[in-house]
């Protein structure tokens, strides 16, 4: 079954919260590209908003559908940033990095005054770990790096391309895919030692920094959690 109208009815709920006059983070990802087509349609009815986007892709997206797109470093502000999971539980700590592009994600999401996570009914987990832990790690020692998580009894294995080699992050480093699913531990601690290791960028692990969720529904249906 199909989870696009669900990703598409979140998106469709976080634009009431977009100003005129504000700076718009964008995230990654299926959920964030129905959010940036829906931000298209609306600054083609006149809403005057800047962008600032967390991928390459994202960034593509959006000034191709003549959003105004500034790098991170030439705004002093972000208003508020709207981003999907691939994860998320009841406590709203959640797991990204499905698109490659969780650090860049952390970053703007965090120097953001608001954070919206927008996620299908799908996203919504008990325990955090189903899906595999995005890490992104420095090529310079990355065997050694998935060596030393692997004494931690986390298993991992790089993600690759279409081409069977190695995926490039846009920061130019690569990621591990780390299973998390038989820890005891909890999310904050398997961050910290992973984040440890040296050579490991970040996690894809989100804490305390979705303010606001919006989860969609098939049914047009969506829910937002404060």
């Amino acid at each position: 079954m199909s989870h696009d109208l669900a990703k598409k009815n979140a998106a469709m709920a976080a634009i009431k919260f977009i100003k005129p006059n504000t700076i718009v983070g964008l995230g990654s990802g299926s959920t964030s590209e129905y959010f940036i087509a829906c931000l298209i349609e609306e600054v083609k009815k006149g809403l005057d908003i800047t962008a600032v986007s967390s991928s390459k892709q994202s960034e593509e997206i959006a000034r191709k559908g003549n959003i105004l797109v500034k790098d991170i470093d030439e705004v002093s502000k972000i208003d508020i940033t709207v981003d999907g999971a691939d994860e998320i539980d009841n406590e709203k700590r959640m797991i990204k990095g499905g698109g490659a592009a969780h650090v860049r994600e952390k970053i703007l999401a965090v120097s953001s005054k608001e954070m919206i996570a927008i996620v299908d009914e799908t996203k919504l987990v008990s325990k955090l770990g189903k899906r595999k832990l995005p890490v992104e790690v420095l090529p310079f020692g990355h065997n050694h790096v998935k060596a030393t998580l692997e004494k931690m009894n986390f298993f991992s294995s790089f993600r690759k391309n279409k081409q069977n080699s190695f995926l490039i992050t846009d920061n130019g480093n690569y990621i591990l895919d780390v299973d998390i699913s038989k820890s005891e531990d909890s999310p904050e601690n398997i961050h910290s030692k992973i984040r440890s290791i040296p050579g490991v960028i970040d996690t894809g692990f989100f804490f305390n920094i979705a303010k606001r969720v919006i989860i969609g529904f098939e049914d047009r249906e969506t829910k937002i959690i404060d």
